[in-house]
């Protein structure tokens, strides 16, 4: 169901017209697309022709199959916006309700940062690493970042339309503008960066180096520094906000600087402070001795 298809039904084009016109991202448009061809495709028929009862027998057909409360969610998100908005019969979603997603503690990494980020494999994997812990950006901005963003004389990176389609300025510490520097130096000699170009290019230095090389380099990584948690290029966006955390960094403040919508978002990372829950004082310490 994309623009791409050698035949698209006036109904289908629709719905990519509906998500283009709300400039929806490219993995949102991907998700709500699937999530309406399965519906279809339980159904046996043309999707516009289904009852509350069709949506609540395939949100049971759902479970049954045992699909994870992120795939029931996003299906379900899908489904919204095509009755909602394309339809215009959202009515007909309003029995439908998404399930509870398991609430799951991050990953944090303490000791192993420096090892991991020292294990990538070249300076350019090293130079992404540093810069996805030390200023607490995902893995598609530090692909995102440009040469030009980087603002050595007030210390900050820019983060060009991050999650949510905002601009933002991250933190751009001392050390890491060295190692930025020294991959500018090596990459410049070798006609690997373009000027006003990417910060970090592909293979092909028009095109900047993509998510996916980046989460094997980070894998390759961990795995060489012989860490047996489960890491990926988030681990690092999580260690950064917690060990902010256990300097006493305001939690607004922290807010910010990962781009965070809701602070609820950010106050995830207090499960994870251990350095703040060892300076508590338990009231078992405080009973007399016998």
């Amino acid at each position: 169901m994309n623009s791409s298809d050698p035949v698209v039904s006036p109904l289908r084009q629709r719905m990519l017209d509906d998500m283009r016109m709300r400039k929806l991202g490219a993995k949102t448009q991907t998700g709500y697309v699937r999530g309406v061809r399965r519906f279809a495709a339980f159904l046996g028929r043309s999707p516009d022709t289904a009852t509350a009862e069709d949506l609540r027998r395939f949100q049971l057909d759902l479970v049954d199959q045992g699909a994870t409360p992120a795939t029931i969610n996003s299906t379900l998100s899908g489904l919204k916006f095509f009755f909602d908005v394309t339809l215009g019969h959202g009515e007909l979603m309003a029995k439908v309700q998404s399930v509870p997603m398991p609430t799951r503690l991050p990953v944090v990494l303490s000791p192993e940062v420096s090892r991991l980020i020292t294990a990538a494999a070249n300076i350019k994997h090293r130079t992404a690493l540093a810069v996805a812990y030390g200023a607490g950006l995902r893995a598609s901005e530090v692909c995102a970042l440009k040469v030009g963003d980087v603002d050595s004389q007030r210390m900050v990176l820019r983060v060009e339309q991050g999650k949510g389609r905002k601009d933002r300025y991250a933190l751009l510490p001392p050390p890491l503008l060295e190692q930025l520097r020294a991959w500018w130096r090596v990459a410049h000699a070798q006609g690997k960066m373009l000027p006003g170009g990417w910060l970090f290019p592909g293979l092909d230095p028009m095109d900047p180096l993509s998510t996916r090389q980046l989460n094997r380099a980070i894998h390759a990584a961990a795995e060489d520094a012989r860490i047996d948690k489960r890491v990926s290029m988030h681990t690092l966006r999580h260690s950064f906000a917690t060990h902010l955390l256990e300097a006493r960094v305001d939690i607004r403040v922290i807010q910010v600087l990962l781009g965070h919508k809701k602070l609820e978002t950010t106050t995830t990372y207090t499960h994870v402070a251990t350095e703040l829950l060892r300076q508590v004082i338990s009231p078992l310490e405080r009973l007399p001795q016998t």
